[in-house]
């Protein structure tokens, strides 16, 4: 047997690849299918199932594409009802990859269809479960991303579920099961959750929070809740298109690939209301983009601030891309549904200039500079409030960026104020945000918090109750 997990850091997510004897199977495939197929084709397999083990709120699943491309059954745990063709499994279900049992454990509670597929090696030893959003390396699934589109379906239900489903259908399982989740630290299905993305399940019931013995359904309930941040805008968007289908991406990348010249370009912005969208590194955005366009760093976790901050699925997006990162950008946008990229900045911002077209910029100083105008200076924190709780500078205000599209009464207006974050990427993505809604009045702090602990500046710890949680 043949067991992979496939990671990609950059939405946190983990897709797994089983072959055995000629077969194959994959589970929570990314929207880009072309490597699961090229595998299966370098072993000499046939992909035969995919496994989804729910509908996924914070990507756009491969498995339509891949089913159409490789010939593969889909597969769902019970009580899923896609609009598609697909195998809803019953709770104990088995299917075979070769000489590997996968066993479908229907465990809701994240989702109600969420599903666990145990996994079976062809000397019959259980080996391990893959667990998909509900059990985490160090956490579990929130509970709150699936009660927006069912009524009467409250997140407290939904982790009395999972309490059942964690003590009833995982914890009795053996101790030497590896666990796969689906995501890792950095994914906003959970808020606990470790940079590994392995481990045994008897040491999860060691040090998991969520798992521990003597803990009661209301202790559960109450931990899980606790701390819960508002889920990205994108998230019941993407559900609906894993359950109701999609463009195909091939469709998708052959739309978005047009290059544009400036004049091309500033005619389809002008006639289509798109959102220029300025992937390049910060200090090249700072120094000149295009006004009114939004930086989000494709070096960054790109995929998620865009679906966090551009709330619209269906958003026109024309692209100002680094030279050759086209392809990677629109295959990253369409990771988290964002499917209406109308074409790119031929040239980048060097043609941009040399059509004699305007360009803005963000005014950015050093962590010195603010240390010297200390005194004066008005500053606002970008960081996320449990950042800023954590260690701030004495004075500042938090306003994070994941709730700035919410909290923009509470940025100064008329006097002039400098913004940080940690390192200084998410404070170039919030002055552009301000920018771009006729903010001119900040500057920029190079190297965020990073920088600014090696100043005279004065830092605190300062815990209480965050009002933007």
């Amino acid at each position: 047997m043949k067991l992979e997990q496939i990671y990609t850091g950059c939405i946190a997510h983990a897709a797994y690849y089983i072959e055995s004897n000629g077969e194959a199977a994959i589970f929570d495939p990314l929207r880009e299918v072309q490597p699961y197929l090229d595998k299966a084709q370098k072993d000499g397999a046939t992909i035969k199932y995919i496994f989804e083990t729910h509908f996924h709120a914070d990507f756009v699943s491969g498995h339509l594409d891949l089913a159409e491309k490789s010939g593969a059954k889909i597969v769902f745990g019970p009580t899923a009802n896609p609009s598609f063709d697909a195998i809803i499994a019953e709770d104990g279900q088995q299917f075979k990859i070769g000489g590997v049992t996968i066993k479908a454990i229907h465990t809701p509670g994240h989702t109600l269809e969420s599903t666990c597929y145990l996994v079976t090696d062809e000397s019959g030893k259980d080996h391990g479960i893959i667990t998909g959003d509900t059990l985490f390396i160090g956490d579990v699934g929130r509970p709150d991303l699936a009660q927006e589109l069912i009524e009467d379906l409250t997140q407290e239900k939904l982790a009395s579920y999972l309490f059942d489903s964690l003590r009833n259908k995982i914890m009795p399982l053996s101790d030497d099961l590896i666990v796969y989740p689906n995501h890792g630290a950095g994914s906003a299905c959970g808020k606990n959750m470790s940079k590994e993305t392995t481990d045994t399940l008897g040491n999860q019931k060691k040090t998991n929070y969520a798992l521990r013995a003597d803990m009661t359904r209301e202790e559960f309930i109450a931990e899980l809740l606790d701390g819960l941040t508002p889920p990205p805008a994108y998230f019941p968007q993407n559900v609906l298109m894993n359950i109701q289908g999609y463009e195909s991406l091939d469709v998708v990348m052959q739309k978005a690939d047009t290059p544009l010249n400036p004049k091309e370009f500033e005619a389809v912005a002008n006639q289509t209301e798109a959102l220029i969208l300025d992937v390049r590194h910060e200090d090249d955005f700072v120094a000149a983009h295009i006004p009114g366009s939004i930086f989000i760093g494709l070096h960054g976790q790109f995929a998620p601030w865009v679906g966090a901050l551009i709330k619209d699925t269906k958003q026109p997006i024309l692209l100002v891309t680094p030279e050759g990162k086209e392809e990677e950008t629109i295959t990253r946008l369409s990771r988290v549904g964002f499917d209406k990229t109308l074409g790119y900045l031929n040239g980048g911002i060097t043609a941009w200039k040399a059509a004699g077209f305007e360009t803005d910029a963000v005014e950015t100083v050093m962590p010195e500079d603010l240390a010297n105008n200390y005194e004066k200076a008005i500053i606002v924190d970008a960081r996320k409030p449990s950042e800023f709780t954590a260690e701030r500078i004495e004075k500042a205000t938090n306003i994070p960026l994941d709730y700035i599209n919410d909290h923009l009464a509470e940025v100064p207006k008329n006097d002039t104020f400098y913004v940080h974050c940690a390192g200084g990427y998410r404070s170039v993505i919030w002055a552009s945000i301000l920018k771009a809604r006729g903010y001119h009045n900040m500057i920029n702090v190079a190297k965020g918090m990073n920088g600014i602990r090696n100043t005279t500046i004065p830092l605190t710890n300062y815990v209480c109750p965050s009002t933007l949680k």
